[in-house]
Formats: structure tokens, C-alpha cells, sequence
């Protein structure tokens, strides 16, 4: 039988997110084994798995699930292996940074991650929501999943077993199987290469961000998921055609909307920006300028936008 230490609970912890805003956790553990991580699912089975913050809005009044900070441990680790194919197996648990995971691989000469720089994430966060952009996705590495679900039954998913869609990953999981799949680690698959020409690629993906996104500003990325059409819109983009939300959002004229200190960027239109609570920003005005975005872009083109930014204590 596996003794599990006691599972120390912290009170009112503040979450830190990328856009400085927001409440934080009524309750808050840090597990560092997958067995702790069960134990926390027997007090709440219902938990709020925090990744790196970086996609996350909190609303101001904080939450009552029990957060759970997969940042350390098993959840922190990683492990090479180069079986005699030549290609490179990644194990990596699911709290390891995104961006670390991208610099240690190039600086090993293993290529693939390279197209997803610049990226925040953790990489069970970026997993969830299958993260990319213009040069690649996560899931396009991911060779396996391993995981637990909500009734602590662990689990470990092949590539044919899992959908990887735009902004969003399923995981195939039986019939008998609670749904809510917590990813523990990610096995990927990559590529040997030079490192040199692994950091080129680097210095392009961030040079493209750089000029087309506002990093130096607090935001949590895209705001909105960029929408499939469901009818022709003359002019844009034809029925089941994937348009830019960013794109509809500056032809509805919202670049430079504000509400209190959140404003919509200049720069990007599906960046929302935000003061920092110090400055005397808050998760309510993202909330809702976020609102009247969509509502305009409704009004304008009868294209409903859904957000990309996940909002905890709050909705839509």
C-alpha cells in the first residue's frame, strides 16, 4: 500500500496570471507525486489544475475549488531517450515550462518545439488546448498521454486515442472512464538537428511575435479562438472557412476599446491588455470589455467569438 504524505493545504493564495488581474485560490496544494495528486482529488474532485497563467483570467472575487499547482515533483521532470530509429523520445511531466522545454531541446539539437517559441505555457496547459500559431501545434510532436481522471483511475493514451483540433484537445478515453482527464506527463516525439539551426528558427518565430503582438503589455495571448464560418461573409471569407478573430475585431472598429484600465490593443485586436492590479487594474473590466468585443462583432457580422483566454469565477 502506497502511504501518501498528508496534503498540505494553503489559504488565500494569490494566482499569478499573465494579466496581473484577479482574485485568487480559497484553497491552493501543491502535489509532487501522481499518488498526492489522488489524494487531492478525494477532497476535491472537482480542482482547478493551474498551469503557468499565462491563458488563465481569475475573476476578481477568486475561487472556491481547490487549485492544484502541477509545478514541481514527478510534474517538473524530464527525460531524453534516443532509441536506434534516430528520432528522440521527450518524456516530460506536465508542469514543465513550455519555453524552458524549447531552449533545453535546441540546445540539445533536437528540433520540432522550435516552432511553437514564445508561447506560455505549461506543457499539460498547452496540451489541453493543443497551443501553436502561424509555424506549428503541440500536438503535432505528442506521440503519447499519460494522465489521471477525475476518479483517480490512471490512464496513458496513444496518439490514434487522442483529437487534436484547433485550440482544443479529446482525449479518447473508455466508456467506464470519468471524464476530466488531468495530464501528468507528455511523451513527444522529435527530430535530431543542429542547434544553430534550431536557434535560427527561434530568432524568426520571436521576430514575427515581436512585430505583430504586444509582449511587452499584460495579456493572456489571443483573447478569442478564430471562428469557422457558418455562412458566407462577402468580401471576407466564404461558408466553413477559419477567419482571424483579430481580423474581424479591428474591421468591427474595437482596437482601442476600453474599459477601466483593460484596453483592446492597437498593435493586435484579439489582445486584450490590461494594467496590473497595483496600477489599479482588475479581471471585471477584461471581463467586460471582452463582452462588448463580442457583442460587436456579433452586431457587425453575425459571428459569434468564443474566448480562447480560460476564465475561472466568471463567464462570458
Amino acid at each position: 500500500m502506497t502511504i501518501v504524505p498528508e496534503i498540505i493545504i494553503e489559504r488565500d493564495v494569490p494566482l499569478p496570471t499573465w494579466f496581473g488581474v484577479g482574485g485568487g485560490a480559497k484553497r491552493l496544494a501543491k502535489p509532487s507525486t501522481i499518488d498526492e495528486l489522488g489524494a487531492c482529488l478525494e477532497i476535491d474532485p472537482t480542482a482547478l489544475i493551474l498551469g503557468d497563467g499565462a491563458n488563465l483570467l481569475v475573476a476578481d472575487a477568486g475561487v472556491e475549488q481547490l487549485v492544484l499547482w502541477l509545478g514541481q515533483g514527478e510534474f517538473a521532470q524530464v527525460v531524453y531517450d534516443e532509441p536506434p530509429s534516430g528520432s528522440i523520445r521527450v518524456i516530460a511531466g506536465a508542469g514543465v515550462k513550455l519555453t524552458k522545454l524549447i531552449t533545453d531541446t535546441q540546445r540539445l539539437g533536437f528540433a520540432g518545439l522550435e516552432a511553437l517559441y514564445g508561447i506560455p505555457a505549461s506543457l499539460g496547459g498547452a496540451l489541453a488546448m493543443n497551443a501553436g500559431g502561424k509555424y506549428g501545434s503541440i500536438g503535432e510532436f505528442v506521440t503519447t498521454v499519460h494522465g489521471l481522471t477525475r476518479d483517480r483511475q490512471r490512464i496513458s493514451l496513444k496518439r490514434n486515442q487522442i483529437d487534436f483540433a484547433y485550440r482544443k484537445t479529446t482525449f479518447g478515453l473508455p466508456p467506464n472512464v470519468h471524464k476530466g482527464l488531468i495530464v501528468t506527463s507528455v511523451e513527444l516525439k522529435l527530430k535530431r538537428s543542429e542547434p544553430a539551426v534550431i536557434r535560427t528558427k527561434l530568432k524568426d518565430v520571436m521576430e514575427y511575435k515581436k512585430t505583430t503582438q504586444p509582449l511587452g503589455d499584460n495579456s493572456a495571448g489571443c483573447a478569442f479562438k478564430n471562428p469557422t464560418l457558418e455562412r458566407d461573409l462577402p468580401g471576407i471569407a466564404v461558408v466553413g472557412s477559419q477567419v482571424s478573430a483579430g481580423m474581424l475585431i479591428d474591421k468591427a472598429g474595437c482596437k482601442g476599446m476600453t474599459v477601466g484600465l483593460a484596453e483592446v490593443s492597437m498593435l493586435h485586436g484579439n489582445f486584450i491588455t490590461s494594467k496590473p492590479a497595483a496600477q489599479g487594474g482588475n479581471a471585471a473590466d477584461v471581463i467586460t470589455l471582452m463582452r462588448q468585443v463580442r457583442d460587436k462583432v456579433k452586431a457587425a457580422f453575425g459571428v459569434e467569438l468564443r474566448p480562447e483566454v480560460v476564465i475561472w469565477g466568471d463567464a462570458l
